[in-house]
């Protein structure tokens, strides 16, 4: 499938588009998050994107998808049943559109959501109704407050809550560092159902099992 869009663009611009959160538009304009969404997932499906730009003329992307043969998919539908639970999660994005996609493939599982867009709120919720959630789900880049100070000041109220951290800058913070500071997973966007399923499962799961539960 291809594509003629724009007027063009720079080559220095090409090189960076696909990048989280990289925008030519002002403040408030944009979160320069729509290609790299577009991107994972259709890298999650085996396909690829490439782009062609000239100034002045447009830019052209392609997009590639593998073709499915009936063999393929039927080794597809005998795959595993992704992982369920009924847990309460507490979902913190500062994008209302990751926070609808979160929420959505988090409900499909079976949890019960409740979103927030502002690490803020979210942690006068917590600390409001410390246990009512059985995990927390949270974006590392925020404005006031990032993911990893969340986390840290939720685990001063309630040192036993297992939270994933979610982000697309890898260069921010480490899986490392995450599992330093107490986060129980780590997981890099744009989110994938079946990897977010099983991470989702496993963290709860792990946090059951030293409950005594």
């Amino acid at each position: 499938m291809a594509c003629l869009v724009g007027y063009g663009m720079p080559s220095e611009i090409v090189e960076r588009i696909f990048d989280p959160y990289f925008t030519t538009k002002d403040t408030g304009e944009g979160t320069g998050l729509g290609l790299s969404v577009a991107q994972g997932i259709v890298k999650a499906h085996g396909g690829t994107i490439t782009v062609y730009s000239e100034q002045g003329k447009g830019t052209t992307f392609h997009v590639y998808l593998p073709v499915i043969l009936e063999e393929e998919r039927e080794k597809k539908e005998s795959e595993e049943p992704l992982p369920t639970g009924s847990e309460c999660i507490l979902f913190i994005d500062d994008e209302q559109v990751l926070i609808e996609i979160g929420s959505q493939m988090l409900e499909q599982l079976g949890y019960e959501v409740v979103a927030k867009k502002s690490s803020i709120e979210a942690l006068e919720l917590f600390r409001a109704e410390p246990d009512r959630f059985d995990l927390v789900i949270t974006d590392m880049t925020m404005p006031h407050m990032t993911g990893d100070k969340l986390a840290q000041e939720l685990m001063k109220i309630r040192p036993d809550i297992p939270i994933i951290l979610c982000t697309g800058h890898s260069r921010l913070v480490s899986e490392a560092k995450a599992k330093e500071i107490g986060i129980k997973a780590f997981v890099m966007k744009p989110l994938v159902m079946r990897n977010l399923a099983e991470t989702v499962r496993k963290v709860t799961s792990c946090s059951l099992l030293l409950l005594g539960v």
